[in-house]
């Protein structure tokens, strides 16, 4: 192996014990105890590792989800994607997508239909695959869902910040799918 192949895992490795940590997801931000949504994929459990097909060493694709019916008085429902084990200050924020009608059960990772997508964490729209730096662990990607009681006033490309505050005081129901990653 030549010096340049390895310099990405050496950096991994220094940078094995920095976290960016749980406390500072979504969902712990917006601070409310609400009911659960039970969150799924076709694609991996809950725990298990992500398919390649969601990180950089495959396609890049994000996955189909699923989720049980939320509260009746749902009127919108919002989906964060963020990985609280990058090696930054905050979570790395992999996938925001907002204004997801109120009486959606699915969102085709292909296609957000009539949502909205926020701005990641590599200030774009869209979902950014899996790529923890190579040597640092495994990583946990928790797609966050949130059922919300009023539509959300944002247009595409709000970030994490504008989102949660529009979220906040607003949430009936959250529930959450996590899958790892590592390289």
């Amino acid at each position: 192996m030549t010096i340049p192949r390895k310099a990405p895992r050496v950096a991994g490795e220094a940078l094995a014990s920095v976290h960016a940590g749980g406390h500072k997801l979504a969902s712990a931000q917006l601070r409310q105890v609400v009911p659960k949504l039970d969150v799924y994929s076709d694609w991996f459990a809950d725990g298990a590792p992500l398919p390649a097909r969601c990180s950089v060493d495959g396609e890049g694709e994000p996955p189909p989800l699923t989720w049980s019916e939320p509260p009746a008085r749902t009127r919108e429902l919002a989906l964060v994607c963020e990985d609280p084990d990058a090696p930054k200050p905050e979570p790395f924020v992999h996938w925001l997508v907002y204004s997801i009608p109120g009486d959606a059960r699915s969102l085709d990772g292909a296609s957000v239909g009539s949502a909205h997508q926020g701005q990641n964490s590599r200030h774009e729209h869209g979902f950014t695959p899996a790529a923890p730096p190579a040597g640092h662990g495994t990583h946990h990607y928790h797609f966050e869902l949130f059922a919300l009681d009023a539509p959300l006033a944002l247009d595409d490309g709000a970030d994490k910040r504008a989102l949660l505050a529009a979220m906040d005081g607003h949430v009936l129901a959250y529930g959450e799918l996590v899958g790892t990653f590592m390289r």
